[in-house]
């Protein structure tokens, strides 16, 4: 009866720390995550899904913030041309701890035509963000390229 008052009481507070945990935020991140993978090729995306304050951490080692990776679109963007990679994540796990989540997953890339190579590359991907005025946006990514078998 005391471990069973002990744990319910750890809970509570945990609760108050770090707020209940909601099925939607998970269910609002998976989606985010997805639909920004699907789009990643577009300018808009990226635009939305990084913070202003991004850290951002390449597989190659480089740190960069938004403002680089926005200009590395510079008007490069064309709708009517298909990505030359297409992106999909699996194995998405999500920690949500308040207003902050911590979103892993194997992030796939598949070429869609000769110029992106013929392999299939992977990634392990972290990434942390904040919900700030009730958007979730990503404050932190770390990438780390996966060697082929």
């Amino acid at each position: 009866m005391k471990i069973m008052k002990q744990l319910t009481s750890a809970l509570a507070i945990s609760m108050v720390c770090f707020g209940s945990v909601s099925a939607s935020d998970t269910e609002d991140l998976t989606a985010m995550l997805r639909d920004f993978l699907a789009a990643a090729h577009k300018e808009a995306a990226h635009a939305s899904f990084w913070a202003e304050d991004l850290v951002y951490t390449s597989s190659d080692g480089s740190r960069i913030d938004k403002a680089t990776i926005m200009a590395g679109f510079d008007g490069a963007e064309s709708s009517d041309e298909p990505p030359a990679m297409v992106y999909s994540g699996e194995e998405i796990d999500i920690r949500i701890y308040g207003d902050t989540a911590i979103v892993a997953f194997k992030l796939v890339g598949k070429p869609t035509n000769e110029s992106a190579g013929t392999d299939v590359l992977y990634f392990f991907n972290t990434g942390t963000l904040l919900k700030r005025d009730g958007v979730w946006q990503v404050i932190a990514w770390q990438a780390t390229k996966i060697p082929p078998p």
